[in-house]
């Protein structure tokens, strides 16, 4: 895993596109089914768009149905923290990218198999890595 990435609001802001400031910094959720990568289907790995922690590989990609990108597990679970979160009068499971502690979206318990998860995560929060760099 990558070493910690701290830094103030500040740099964050001026480091981050308003998208993807909203989302990993603020915990804001993109639109279903109008984002970059919820039909995407080159081969790769999607990192955090905040710091470039390798998170998730095509591999494990699918389609859910939900209208963002759905992974049923990450490269690696270190990479990963997890949240309860009681916004929006839902009970979920938040999941945060560990090494900058920047919000990717949720994970739910209604994947597919071999899992069971669905890490349900925002585009805003990624950038993909093409399998042939």
């Amino acid at each position: 895993m990558a070493e910690k990435k701290v830094r103030s609001e500040e740099e964050w802001k001026a480091m981050l596109d308003d998208e993807a400031y909203r989302i990993l910094r603020q915990k804001g959720t993109e639109m279903a089914f109008h984002n970059k990568y919820y039909d995407h289907h080159e081969k790769g790995i999607y990192c955090c768009a905040g710091c470039g922690q390798p998170l998730f590989s095509s591999e494990v990609k699918y389609e859910s149905g939900s209208g963002w990108p759905s992974f049923y597990q990450p490269l690696d679970k270190e990479t990963l923290d997890q949240a309860r979160d009681l916004s929006h009068g839902m009970i979920r499971t938040e999941v945060m990218c560990k090494a900058c502690g920047g919000h990717l979206g949720h994970v739910f318990p209604d994947g597919p198999r071999p899992t069971g998860m669905r890490f349900c995560i925002n585009s805003g929060a990624l950038d993909f890595k093409p399998e042939d760099e």
